[in-house]
């Protein structure tokens, strides 16, 4: 037998970590390869992990909680193999543990989700808190323990957090200036009544990933005002009909994406990204789906859209967002976005400016539709109206371009007859 180390997996394109959520497996158990051992959160998604192997778990490295870098040790195993190959890996496992300790310790502040929520429940405050996980790092059962010894309002374990404010003119004159490249944040204090709310996992990934956006790519905005009252009067017309034959609620969604895939077969720069020295205009329409939980944001990927019809892009959006609600989406189905539709309407927005989803160099939000009094054939008539707010990456697209999208949308939109209307 041989001992074979099994490692945290890459769950997408930019995921750095994952937080171990459930065990699947304790020592002694007999896994064959493609087993599922345990299940990991990401920013982007909650996977299981599989054994890479046909063996016996020997040792669980981290405990359910655990915020785990990429790469990074999670579970050993005895697999078949010869004397001098299990001798070897033995000798070298003292060796990767220490070096692993050693990184870790830089590392001990990564909190997983559910240390986080324990200590803002119980007021700990984690810096006066010994972990007993990989590395130094806090885990679950150590907050559990201090709960339940009744230590945490001793002083020496929970204080005030340490909140940086402005200083007054008699210290700060006494104090050195911080260096100008790199000044300090200045941070709220907190008075009683206030609730602090811990970031981490998914919270932290959006601020990142939001932050790079608005950083690195300049964005341009536009809007426009499209009439979709034969929208408004086939979709009713079909709805009904439609769920019974299909299973499937058929929302307004489908058919903005259909129009947004016309734009896009049109004015193909539009589907590009920005890659520093060029322009990569992509061949493949894949629009990326911003589907909204209580806890995140998830962007799954409708991939090749533009071989769906209506029925096929409504199946798409109910089962991405039965998944979301579920925790149940696949990194793979994360990955690959060319465009991204964002659907606030849904919750009564009528104007926004949506931040690009890097690196696409475009996004399009699609507003509530509303009922308004309009100028038609010289008269007023009410008419359901909806606007299309959409952010560009300046240095892959202009203004024009941009509007012959937006126009070429609200043409296949305000074309459509409801007399006349092709689902499938």
């Amino acid at each position: 037998m041989k001992t074979e180390t099994l490692t945290m997996p890459q769950l997408g394109e930019s995921v750095t970590e994952g937080t171990i959520s459930l065990w699947l497996v304790k020592p002694g158990d007999t896994v064959k390869k493609y087993d599922p051992i345990a299940e990991v959160i990401t920013d982007k998604v909650t996977a299981e992990v599989p054994s890479s192997f046909d063996g016996v778990i020997d040792k669980l490295l981290a405990e359910e909680g655990d915020t785990l870098q990429v790469g990074e040790a999670i579970v050993t195993l005895q697999v078949s193999g010869g004397s001098t190959e299990v001798a070897a890996t033995e000798e070298e496992i003292p060796a990767v543990k220490e070096q692993t300790v050693e990184a870790d310790q830089s590392m001990k502040k990564r909190y997983s989700p559910a240390v986080l929520k324990l200590s803002a429940e119980h007021g700990i405050n984690l810096d006066h808190v010994n972990g007993t996980g990989a590395g130094g790092r806090i885990t679950r059962k150590d907050l559990l323990k201090l709960v339940e010894s009744g230590q945490v309002n001793q002083p020496d374990v929970v204080e005030a957090p340490t909140i940086e404010t402005v200083p007054t003119p008699a210290k700060a004159a006494t104090e050195a200036p911080a260096p100008k490249s790199a000044p300090k944040p200045t941070m709220s204090t907190t008075e009683d009544g206030d609730i602090e709310i811990p970031t981490a996992g998914v919270r932290q990934a959006i601020a990142s990933n939001m932050v790079r956006s608005k950083q690195e790519a300049p964005h341009a905005w536009l809007m426009v005002e499209v009439d979709v009252t034969n929208l408004v009067e086939a979709r009713n017309r079909h709805k009904d009909q439609f769920f019974k034959q299909e299973g499937v609620k058929l929302t307004f969604l489908p058919f903005f994406m259909k129009a947004t895939v016309e734009g896009l077969k049109k004015h193909p720069i539009m589907n590009s990204q920005w890659a520093g020295d060029k322009i990569i205009q992509k061949r493949a329409i894949n629009l990326s789906l911003a589907v909204a939980t209580q806890e995140a944001l998830f962007v799954p990927v409708v991939k090749h859209a533009d071989e769906l019809s209506i029925k096929g892009l409504a199946r798409a959006i109910d089962d991405f967002s039965k998944r979301a609600q579920a925790g149940k989406l696949s990194s793979s189905e994360m990955q690959g976005g060319t465009f991204t539709v964002n659907n606030t309407g849904s919750f009564g927005s009528i104007q926004s400016a949506p931040i690009l989803n890097f690196p696409q160099a475009a996004i399009l939000s699609v507003e509530s539709i509303v009922k308004r009094p309009v100028w038609v054939n010289g008269m007023f008539a009410a008419r359901d109206m909806v606007n299309l707010c959409m952010s560009i990456d300046h240095r892959v697209l202009d203004g024009l371009v941009a509007g012959q999208f937006l126009q070429t949308v609200k043409h296949a939109l305000e074309s459509i007859d409801p007399d006349q209307l092709a689902l499938y």
